[in-house]
């Protein structure tokens, strides 16, 4: 395998929205605040792991304000995804990822990347105990 690289790219991002359906329908979902995290295992998707990004507009009004934490948030995904993807590559597992933001205030970037940082050790040993065969 070739190095792997801290990019979020086209095919790493969840837009379909028969997946996103699915995935808010069908999916299980934890809370480590101010983020909340929806995930599914979904086998059509294109990549072994695909995540989308949400900030609600009844929060923050101005849209600079939701895209700047939409931003913050895929910037401490991309940084800190490799483990998670590490751990679903073996099994040839698909894992759909959705981000909320449902905090009230513009967070700074290190309460994000902590926060996610959690999310993610989390969802690792989720993967693990689903797919037994990583260990």
């Amino acid at each position: 395998m070739k190095d792997p690289k801290n990019t979020l790219g086209k095919t790493e991002r969840l837009k379909r929205r028969k997946a996103i359906e699915q995935l808010f329908k069908k999916g299980k979902h934890f809370s480590v605040f101010p983020l909340r995290v929806s995930y599914a295992f979904i086998p059509y998707i294109e990549t072994s792991l695909q995540a989308g990004f949400s900030v609600s507009s009844r929060h923050f009004g101005k849209s600079t304000d939701r895209n700047r934490i939409k931003r913050l948030m895929r910037e401490a995904y991309r940084l800190q995804k490799q483990q998670l993807q590490e751990a679903t590559v073996p099994g040839n597992v698909k894992l759909a990822l959705f981000f909320v933001y449902v905090g009230k205030d513009v967070p700074d970037y290190n309460v994000v990347s902590e926060k996610i940082g959690v999310i993610l050790q989390r969802l690792t040993g989720i993967v693990n105990e689903a797919n037994p065969q990583n260990t």
